[in-house]
């Protein structure tokens, strides 16, 4: 696992050992981010249910302005706060946050982009999304990209937000949700 583009080009990642944490392939994340590539300068970006942290990770080596990592996992914190520092972008720009998806977002604090990618299999997916876009935690004109299996049923938008394109890569299917402007 590396950092693919950016400041950080090239740094290995750490990579979880006997933990319940499925990291996102290099390949499935380079496609992310050629979806997404003219969406990360600037923006305020959710890793939600981080795990290693690799795709906030990328999104700082890229220029988001700042990510929040939420993972409810003591080993995941110290996984992501381990590849921050590894990745040299630690700092003021990078926060990591022990906590559920659900309370965390409850918070209502606004993103730009949320990565949306829990554990496979759990039905996480389908609720935290729905509460996502109840909440409205997305700026205008934000996207939520989520990764799943290719089979997994994912709930109709909310409006303001709208369905957008979906990905399949084998077995996984990238799908975007976007947010309307005013």
């Amino acid at each position: 696992m590396r950092v693919i583009s950016g400041v950080a080009r090239g740094r290995k990642l750490k990579e979880p050992v006997g933990m319940n944490i499925r990291p996102t392939s290099d390949k499935i994340k380079e496609s992310i981010f050629n979806i997404i590539q003219f969406d990360i300068e600037g923006r305020r970006v959710l890793d939600l249910f981080a795990g290693t942290g690799q795709l906030g990770i990328e999104a700082l080596s890229r220029g988001a302005e700042s990510v929040v990592f939420v993972d409810e996992s003591n080993a995941a914190i110290r996984l992501v706060r381990e590849n921050l520092k590894n990745a040299g972008l630690e700092g003021e720009n990078a926060r990591v946050v022990r906590s559920t998806a659900q309370s965390f977002i409850s918070g209502g604090e606004k993103f730009d982009l949320v990565f949306l990618d829990p554990p496979y299999n759990t039905g996480d997916i389908g609720k935290i999304l729905h509460k996502i876009m109840e909440i409205d935690i997305l700026t205008e004109n934000g996207i939520i990209l989520c990764e799943t299996q290719a089979d997994t049923e994912l709930p109709e938008p909310i409006p303001p937000y709208e369905k957008g394109r979906e990905y399949r890569y084998g077995r996984v299917r990238i799908s975007l949700y976007l947010r309307n402007g005013a």
